[in-house]
C-alpha cells in the first residue's frame, strides 16, 4: 500500500511561531499615519489592537513562543496531514512528486483558525469582550466567530455582501458560533452608510468592510479590530503550518523544490511558505516559493510599490505594499476570497527583492484545477484552494514536458464544502474567464494619491 498520509502527533505541534523578519536582507519599511502620512509607531495601534499583538506586529525576534493553551486549542485539529498526491500524480502523467497541506480539517474547515484562536486569546488576556472584523468568502469570519466563542468574546462581523448573499451556510456558521453577521456595506456604520447612499445596489469589497469594521473599534473603547491577513502578527500565527509540513517532509525523506499558496493578502502563503523559505535565507537553498493570485485581482502580478491604506475609506495606517489601489472593488464574478486590492507588508517586500514568486490564474482555470484535484483526490477544495492547484498542475505539466522529477507542495488550505454555489455556477457555465484590463488598472492606480516608497 502507498504512504500517502505523513502525519504528526500532538506532541510534535510547534511551540513556537517563526519570524521572517529576523533572516529577512531587507526589512519592511514603516508604516506611516493616515493623517500626517509620517512613521508611526507601535502605540499608533493601541486603539485597534491589545498590546501582545501589537508587540508581535512589530518584533524582531525569529521565535515567538505560542501560548500552552493556544496549543491546547490547536490540538483540537493539529498536527494537520500532508498528503502525497498520488492520484494527482496519475490523472496529469507527470514525474513530479506532489504534496498537499490539508488545513480543511480544523473547525471552520480552512487553515484560518490558527490565527483566530490566537488573536482571541491575546484580546481575552487583556480584558477585551468585543472583536470586530471583516470577511469575503467568510472563511475569516467563521474562524474568528468559532475563536471567540472558545473564550466567551463578543464577535460582529461585516461580511462583503456578494458572498452574504451567495454564501448563507458560512453567516448560519458564523451564527451557531454566537456571531453577529453585517452584509458590508451596512446601515450600521457611518462608513457603511457613505457608501450606500452614493451606490445602493453595490456588491461591497474587503476594503469596505475593514473600514465598517474598523470604525466600529476605534469609536467604542471596549472593542478590538481583528484582521485575518495582510498584517505581520497574522503571517506570524500561520506559519505553524510550514513548520508542520518541514517536519512531514522530513518523514517523507524529501524537500520540496517548490512550495506554492494561494494569495489573498499574504497570510495562506506566508503560514505554508515562510518556514521553507527560511532554507533558502539560511542555508543557501533554492527552493521556489509561488503565490498564486486570481487574474481578477492582481496586485502581485500587475500592481504597484506603494504606500497604500488598507481599507477602502482611509481609516488605517499607510502601509507599503503591492496594491491595486483601495478604491479597487471586485467584479461579482463569484463570491471567493482572495479579492483583496494590497499584499502584505512582508510578502511584498520579499516579492520586492525577487526572493519569492508570484503568478495569476483566470476564473475558469482555476475551476478546471479544483475538479480535476477533486475528481483525482476526492476532497473538493476551497475556490481559494484552487489558485495553488493550479498553480501546482502548471508546474507538474512542465516537468512533464522537461523530464524533470521535481518535487512540489502546495496548501490545499480549505474544503470546498460550503462552496457548492461556486461549483454549480462552473458547471452551469456561469464562471466565465475575468481579467482586470490594463485600462482599468491604470484608472485604479492614477487615483492612488498616497506617498511613493
Amino acid at each position: 500500500m502507498k504512504n500517502r498520509k505523513i502525519t504528526l502527533n500532538e506532541h510534535e505541534i510547534p511551540e513556537k511561531w517563526y519570524n521572517i523578519i529576523a533572516d529577512m536582507p531587507n526589512k519592511p519599511l514603516p508604516p506611516l499615519h493616515p493623517g500626517t502620512k509620517e512613521p508611526i509607531g507601535p502605540e499608533a495601534l493601541a486603539p485597534l489592537f491589545p498590546g501582545a499583538l501589537i508587540e508581535q506586529e512589530v518584533t524582531s525576534e525569529k521565535w515567538v513562543e505560542i501560548p500552552d493553551e493556544v496549543r491546547d486549542i490547536y490540538s483540537l485539529w493539529r498536527p494537520t496531514p500532508l498528503y502525497r498526491a498520488y492520484g494527482l500524480e496519475k490523472a496529469l502523467d507527470t514525474p513530479a512528486k506532489i504534496y498537499y497541506k490539508y488545513e480543511g480539517t480544523s473547525p471552520a474547515g480552512s487553515h484560518k483558525p490558527n490565527t483566530a484562536v490566537a488573536q482571541a486569546y491575546y484580546n481575552k488576556q487583556e480584558g477585551i469582550n468585543r472583536i470586530t472584523t471583516e470577511t469575503g468568502a467568510g472563511q475569516w469570519g467563521s474562524a474568528l466567530s468559532f475563536a471567540c466563542n472558545l473564550f466567551d468574546i463578543e464577535c460582529e462581523v461585516y461580511m462583503v455582501r456578494l458572498s452574504y448573499d451567495h454564501k448563507p451556510y458560512r453567516k448560519v456558521m458564523m451564527n451557531t458560533w454566537g456571531a453577529k453577521v453585517f452584509p458590508s456595506p451596512s446601515e450600521a456604520t457611518e462608513a457603511g452608510r457613505k457608501i450606500l447612499a452614493e451606490d445602493p445596489d453595490t456588491t461591497g469589497s474587503l476594503g469596505i468592510a475593514i473600514s465598517e469594521a474598523v470604525e466600529r473599534a476605534a469609536t467604542n473603547e471596549d472593542t478590538k479590530y481583528a484582521l485575518g491577513s495582510v498584517l505581520n502578527h497574522v503571517k506570524l500565527h500561520q506559519t505553524i503550518i510550514g513548520q508542520e509540513a518541514v517536519q512531514q517532509m522530513e518523514k517523507a525523506g524529501d524537500l520540496p523544490d517548490i512550495v506554492i499558496a494561494p494569495f489573498g493578502g499574504g497570510s495562506n502563503f506566508a503560514g505554508l511558505a515562510f518556514p521553507f523559505l527560511r532554507f533558502n535565507l539560511e542555508e543557501g537553498k533554492s527552493i521556489r516559493c509561488i503565490a498564486s493570485e486570481p487574474a481578477s485581482c492582481p496586485k502581485l502580478t500587475r500592481g504597484v510599490f506603494k504606500y497604500d491604506f488598507g481599507d477602502t475609506v482611509g481609516m488605517t495606517p499607510l502601509l507599503p505594499m503591492y496594491t491595486l489601489g483601495h478604491n479597487f472593488i471586485p467584479a461579482p464574478i463569484h463570491a471567493g476570497g482572495l479579492r483583496y486590492h494590497g499584499a502584505g507588508v512582508i510578502v511584498s517586500q520579499l516579492l520586492r527583492d525577487k526572493l519569492i514568486e508570484a503568478v495569476a490564474h483566470d476564473n475558469v482555470e482555476v475551476f478546471e484545477a479544483g475538479v480535476t484535484f477533486a475528481r483525482a483526490e476526492g476532497i473538493i477544495p476551497a475556490p481559494e484552494a484552487t489558485h495553488g492547484i493550479a498553480t501546482a498542475i502548471h508546474e507538474a505539466n512542465k516537468c512533464r514536458e522537461e523530464g524533470v522529477p521535481r518535487t512540489i507542495l502546495f496548501n490545499l488550505c480549505g474544503h470546498g464544502n460550503f462552496d457548492m454555489k461556486a461549483y454549480e455556477d462552473y458547471f452551469d457555465g456561469k464562471i466565465v474567464k475575468h481579467e482586470l484590463s490594463e485600462e482599468e488598472i491604470s484608472k485604479l492606480i492614477t487615483e492612488l494619491d498616497t506617498p511613493d516608497v
